[in-house]
């Protein structure tokens, strides 16, 4: 009787006590998302602003006389139109041969046993910390070499070749944990590696080949250095993150100009994301409980 009498006075006084830190908790989020989203909305409002009002008004948020006039002049004066295709070019074959070799590379690593894996995985663990300026000397006398500078292949071949140990990675765990069953299955049916890999273990990782997509997509549409080596003297095979660059280099201090140009390059990175987020989470969630 005792305990009946005292039970809900426990709970009485403990759910006080677990809405104030609840609450500030969600108010730290709250701010957090805040400063993060500023710049992004403080950019796409800019764009819609007459060049003189970023001048005059820079702490005024909404634009006083919206237009259009920053977006036809990065699409058209500023080349922008043959940047985004450019881009597109690069990033969706870079993208594709990316997934195709690290997946490859996954399976390998993930399902076979075989001499010198554990040093493979170790010099491609160590290369995951080589900072990308410190290749780009050799890559560019290789790219040269190959008669491939200035060219839009050049720029595929060597973003491909850069900065896709993780992917690997995640291939590999994520093939590690499938039941070894599915390949003796396959294999009893007649099947060659080739075949248990494409036909039987490469469709059951999509939920990693849509986060290796959208994170390779990512890299490269917003990639700066490696085009900007490979296309000094060719302008226009450039991308968009050089074709930024050059604009303002050209129009001087044209803010609304690029916040315009900013604002077209990340609406396809939004559209992506938006159509792959589903699987991007499952991918991610398995590689890292793989």
């Amino acid at each position: 009787m005792i305990a009946r009498q005292n039970a809900p006075v426990v709970r009485a006084t403990a759910r006080p006590r677990l809405v104030a830190p609840r609450a500030l908790l969600h108010l730290c989020f709250i701010a957090v998302l805040l400063v993060w989203v500023s710049p992004f909305v403080w950019i796409f409002l800019t764009a819609f602003k007459p060049s003189a009002e970023v001048y005059s008004q820079p702490l005024a948020l909404l634009p006083s006389q919206p237009t259009l006039e920053n977006f036809q002049r990065a699409w058209t004066n500023a080349s922008f139109s043959v940047y985004f295709l450019n881009t597109v070019i690069v990033t969706l074959s870079t993208t594709l041969i990316v997934l195709f070799v690290t997946a490859l590379a996954g399976y390998a690593l993930g399902r076979r046993a075989f001499r010198g894996r554990a040093l493979i995985v170790a010099i491609l663990s160590a290369s995951i910390f080589l900072p990308q300026g410190y290749t780009i000397i050799p890559i560019y006398d290789l790219i040269n070499r190959l008669g491939l500078n200035n060219t839009l292949t050049g720029v595929i071949l060597a973003s491909a070749g850069v900065g896709f140990i993780i992917y690997t990675f995640m291939f590999s765990a994520y093939f590690a944990g499938l039941p070894g069953e599915l390949e003796e299955a396959a294999r009893m049916d007649g099947a060659n590696i080739f075949q248990v890999f494409f036909r039987v273990m490469l469709p059951l990782a999509r939920p990693v080949i849509a986060s290796v997509f959208i994170l390779e997509f990512l890299q490269i549409w917003n990639s700066f250095l490696i085009p900007l080596v490979l296309t000094l003297s060719s302008p226009e095979k450039r991308v968009l993150g050089v074709g930024m660059y050059a604009f303002s280099g050209q129009s001087g201090l044209d803010w609304t100009g690029l916040a315009a140009a900013a604002t077209i390059s990340l609406v396809p990175v939004i559209a992506v994301f938006l159509l792959l987020q589903r699987h991007f989470v499952e991918g991610v969630a398995g590689a890292v409980k793989s």
